[in-house]
Formats: C-alpha cells, sequence, structure tokens
C-alpha cells in the first residue's frame, strides 16, 4: 500500500507568528526535508505571493531532490469564470511544479458565506480546477478545507465535495482540520464513514494542534484508513500550530511498524528537527517528542536506579532511532545512581567509587539548596566532578580581585545613548598565572560583558585558545523574589569556541558576582576541554599576542593591561 508523507514546513508552518522565511531560507531547507525522506514538500503558493513565485523558479535550477517531489500550493478557481482563464491557477501550471495542493471549500457555510457563492457553484469549481491541472499533466492533491466542522454540519454536502475531486481525477483528497478543534474520537468516526463511500481513493489528513490533539487526530484518521498525512517539522504553523511531522512518522514507524521515510531518514529526524530551528531562526523547543533536548532526559533517582539495570525500563524507544540521545539531569533528586550515569556520560567511570559517588552527591543536594542548578549546565557539573576525583581543578589562574564601575552621564549622541544619557561600563581584573600578575581593564556595553573583555584580556596572551571564546547566551533568574533587591541570583552562560558550546552557572547576592562565577567557570572548562596545560613559571605567552586581534571579534572597547612579574 502507498503512503504519502506529505510536508508544509514550507507554507503552512511559515505562516507562525514570528517566523519570516526568504527564498535562500526556503532553499536551505528543502533539501533537509528531502534528506529526512518525505515524500512531497509544499514550497508556497506562486501567483499570490511573489516570493513563492521567486522560490520556485529558483528551484528548477538550484534544487536536486532526491526523495521528495515539489508541491505548489493554491485555490480552486474563482465562481464565475473557468479554470483556464483563472491567472491564480495558470500560476500554479507556470510553475512547473508536478504536484498542485488546491485548498477546496468542503464547509457548505464557507461556500457561501467566505466565498459567496452557492453549494453547486463551489462543487463545479473543484471539478473544473481539478480536471484542468490533470491535463496540463499535473499530479493533484485536494485538501478538503474545514472538511471535519463542514461533515458535523451537513455531512451529505461535505461528503460530495470529496467525491467531485475525485470525480475530477485527483491523487488525494486530504481531510482538513482547519480550526483544530476535533479530537481523536471524532476524526475516526467521520474518516471510517467517508472511507466507505470513496473506496480505493487515497484520504489525507492535515491536522492543527488548537484542541492539542493534531498528532493524535492524524493517527487516528490513519488507523481509520487514510494514507497520506500532512505536517510540519517541529509543528510549525498558524496559532497552536499543525500537526508536528516527526511525531506522526516516529509513531507510524516506531510502534506500527510501519516504513514511510526513505534511506532511513529517521534517524536523522533530531538533526534534522535542530537545523530547521535554526534556519527559521525558532527556538527548538526542549520538550518536544523524540527529537527535544528533554524528550530522554531523567531527573528523579529513582528513574536512574532503574535506567542503570536497563535503559528501556524509563524509556518508550531507544532515543538513537531517531538520532536521540539519554541525558542524565543533576539536582537534589540525584542519588549515585543519578551521578554515576551523569559521569559515564561526561567520560568518567565512577564504578565502584562509593565514596566520589557520596562526596558528590551530597555537594550536589548542598549546592541546589543554595540556589545552583546543574540541569541546564553540563559544563559546571563537570567541573565539580573532576575536583572532587582529583582534588582540585588545573590552576590556570588565580583571581587577586576584581571590579566594575557603571557610569551614566547627559550627553547627546553615542552608540549608548538612551534619552540623553550615556552609559559606560568599566571593569579591572587582578589576577596571577605562571610566574606574572596580570592587571587588566576593560570596558563593555554593561557591567558583565566588561568583566568578560577584562577577563579574557587578561588571559589571552598565556592562552591564545581564549580568542576562539564567546559567550552566545545569557539567562538570569531572581531566586526569593519576596526578598527583593536582597534575593540572590542565578545567571547561567552558554559559551562557544565556535565548535561546541558549553553551560557554566553562577550565584551571588547580585547579578555581578553570579555572573563572575559562571564566566571563571566557563574559562576553565573551555581551557580544560581545549587540551591546556596551566601556565608554567617560565613559560608564560606560547605564540606572539596583538592586542588588536582579540576586541576586533566583540564590540569595541578601550584596554589597558598591565603585566607585572
Amino acid at each position: 500500500m502507498t503512503f504519502h508523507v506529505y510536508d508544509t514546513t514550507l507554507r503552512d508552518g511559515a505562516q507562525q507568528e514570528g517566523m519570516n522565511l526568504s527564498v535562500a531560507d526556503k532553499l536551505a531547507i528543502a533539501p533537509l526535508l528531502d534528506e529526512l525522506g518525505v515524500g512531497f514538500i509544499e514550497g508556497g503558493w506562486p501567483g499570490a505571493v511573489p516570493k513563492d513565485t521567486e522560490f520556485f523558479r529558483r528551484a528548477a535550477k538550484e534544487l536536486n531532490l532526491k526523495n521528495a517531489v515539489l508541491a505548489a500550493f493554491g485555490a480552486t478557481r474563482k465562481a464565475g469564470t473557468r479554470a483556464a482563464r483563472d491567472p491564480q491557477v495558470r500560476a500554479l501550471v507556470d510553475s512547473d511544479a508536478p504536484v498542485v495542493a488546491l485548498v477546496a471549500k468542503s464547509d457548505l457555510r464557507h461556500a457561501e458565506r467566505a466565498l459567496r457563492t452557492t453549494g453547486e457553484e463551489n462543487l463545479a469549481m473543484i471539478a473544473d480546477t481539478v480536471s484542468f491541472l490533470v491535463r496540463e499533466g499535473r499530479r493533484v492533491v485536494v485538501d478538503a478545507e474545514h472538511f471535519f466542522d463542514g461533515y458535523r454540519f451537513d455531512a451529505a454536502y461535505t461528503r460530495s465535495a470529496v467525491l467531485a475531486a475525485f470525480e475530477a481525477g485527483a491523487e488525494v483528497v486530504a481531510l482538513c482540520d482547519t480550526n483544530g478543534g476535533m479530537i481523536p474520537d471524532w476524526v475516526t468516526e467521520i474518516v471510517s464513514e467517508v472511507r466507505e463511500h470513496t473506496g480505493d481513493a487515497i484520504l489525507g489528513i492535515h491536522a492543527h494542534n488548537d484542541s492539542g490533539c493534531a498528532v493524535a487526530n492524524s493517527l487516528a484518521a490513519v488507523g481509520a484508513g487514510a494514507t497520506h498525512v500532512q505536517g510540519t517539522v517541529n509543528g510549525y504553523g498558524e496559532r497552536t500550530g499543525n500537526a508536528d511531522l516527526l511525531a506522526i512518522v516516529a509513531n507510524l514507524e516506531l510502534k506500527l511498524g510501519r516504513e514511510l521515510l526513505a534511506d532511513g531518514g529517521l534517524r536523522e529526524a533530531t538533526r534534522i528537527a535542530h537545523a530547521v530551528s535554526e534556519l527559521t531562526n525558532i527556538t527548538p523547543y526542549g520538550r518536544q517528542p523524540y527529537v527535544g533536548a528533554s524528550a530522554f532526559a531523567h531527573k528523579a533517582g529513582l528513574h536512574a536506579s532503574a535506567i542503570k539495570v536497563d535503559p528501556d525500563l524509563y524509556q518508550h524507544i531507544d532515543p538513537t532511532l531517531v538520532g536521540n540521545d539519554m541525558r542524565m539531569l543533576i539536582s537534589d533528586m540525584a542519588g549515585r545512581a543519578s551521578i554515576e550515569l551523569k559521569g559515564r556520560e561526561l567520560g568518567f567511570d565512577l564504578t565502584g567509587q562509593g565514596d566520589v559517588l557520596a562526596r558528590v552527591t551530597n555537594r550536589v543536594k548542598d549546592s541546589e539548596a543554595r540556589g545552583y542548578t546543574y540541569d541546564a549546565a553540563d559544563a559546571s557539573f563537570e567541573l565539580l566532578l573532576r575536583e572532587e576525583i582529583d582534588g582540585q581543578l588545573p590552576s590556570y589562574f588565580r583571581i587577586e580581585s576584581w571590579r566594575t564601575i557603571v557610569e551614566t552621564r547627559p550627553e547627546a549622541g553615542g552608540a549608548e545613548h538612551v534619552d540623553g544619557v550615556v552609559a559606560t561600563a568599566e571593569a579591572t581584573v587582578k589576577l596571577h598565572t605562571g610566574s606574572e600578575r596580570i592587571v587588566s581593564t576593560g570596558e563593555g556595553n554593561g557591567p558583565v560583558n566588561a568583566l568578560d573583555h577584562a577577563l579574557r584580556q587578561a588571559l589571552v596572551r598565556v592562552y591564545p585558545e581564549l580568542e576562539e571564546f564567546e559567550l552566545i547566551d545569557f539567562k538570569v533568574r531572581i531566586l526569593d523574589q519576596s526578598h527583593g533587591t536582597d534575593a540572590v541570583t542565578r545567571v547561567l552562560i552558554e559559551t562557544t569556541d565556535g565548535t561546541t558550546s558549553w553551560s557554566t552557572v553562577g550565584v551571588g547576592p547580585n547579578l555581578i558576582e553570579a555572573a563572575w562565577e559562571a564566566l571563571t567557570s566557563s574559562t576553565v572548562y573551555g581551557l580544560i576541554h581545549a587540551g591546556v596545560a596551566p601556565a608554567e613559571p617560565t613559560k608564560v605567552c606560547r605564540r606572539p599576542f596583538s592586542l588588536a586581534r582579540y576586541p576586533a571579534r566583540r564590540p569595541p572597547s578601550r584596554v589597558r593591561v598591565r603585566v607585572r612579574a
């Protein structure tokens, strides 16, 4: 039995609030969808959206799809005319897409109120447009818009719209839960009834998630006889989104034994989901089923004890089947089993080291009681673990003191000008490394930025690897908010070396002290993983140092560095 996996990320998914895909974005995402192994990629609405017209023009020359075919989206002809003379329908033909997806009204109320025509004319519009496109050599998918709501209002008319499409030559009719309000039982009942009238014709499902049931409704439709599923990567779409195509396919392949994606594409699902997130500039949802960062993350100590015996005891599938991986989260809920498994994940074998496990467990619980969290700060946890195993961390530097000053003054203009006030931040760091005492002063667009500059500028002449480090994310949370300005502050920062990234945590009585701890921890972790040895007293600078190189990668700042033996 032929089964269609139809992706509409580039058209329906792109209607999500805050998403704006350029032609280049679409041309970059399409090969990822093809690599996933879907059969159809709906690229947009040529003739109605200039950007989509350009996409299909360039796609014909620039895309070399292996598994998927492109589909152009459009609507049935206007009332009172002919499909061959409708400019919008002609544009679908001119797009050269081998497949055309037509949105057609299947709810009598929409035909009469939205199109302002009769039910009979609406059926004629469907039949005329489908037959014209088939004569032009196109495969036609009809999206029966508002099908389920229409069926519950007037089942006979809605069925007639489906049958008109099939009789005119449509290859597929996708039943659309356009408002997203259906629940699985209703979908099962309705699709089963429609299947009795359509024989072996291909019925599809196009679900929206307004009731939180889009994936479940899609699976219910398949169970009732649908053999064509539509959805979007990561569940993108208008309002609450479309059905998440990755979750649908993973359930059908892994739970029901269907082979749907070409070339075993499901094993690439996590990577592709995250790559699409980068291109759409939409932050990945950590709790997304199957491919989210938290999909196979375990925190409770009870879970860890069982997972240590058999990972499948608390996982519904092997994460590698979707390209994901199991993670252990360290928190005050952690027991020795959690610490041991997390250590193994980080490359430390703690088997039989009960004393280390006990110390680390107790230290984690104590730290979290004071406001730390290691859920999203693996780098900080690794430093804690190394310190307990080895007794100390590599001594790359020793801080003597640090300070930061924020100055504001009335002044017109300037990069930091806000309502006639200029704010500048300056930080001074005094530290020891090798045989030297270094005093470094730098400026930034805030106290934390200034501290970041000053610390790196002090150390980069000794550890040139720091030139590649860059802070890419900064999160602040106020703990015990009832204490107001006296509350404890927690800071999480993420740093990258251009290849990988890591997160560290700091806690303090104020934002700056918490950020300083996170910054210094990040520096130590990065140097360890860069394979750098602490500076020796007689060996300080391993290559020529130029201050001009370092600030160029960050906002301009004035730098003063003094070195004292």
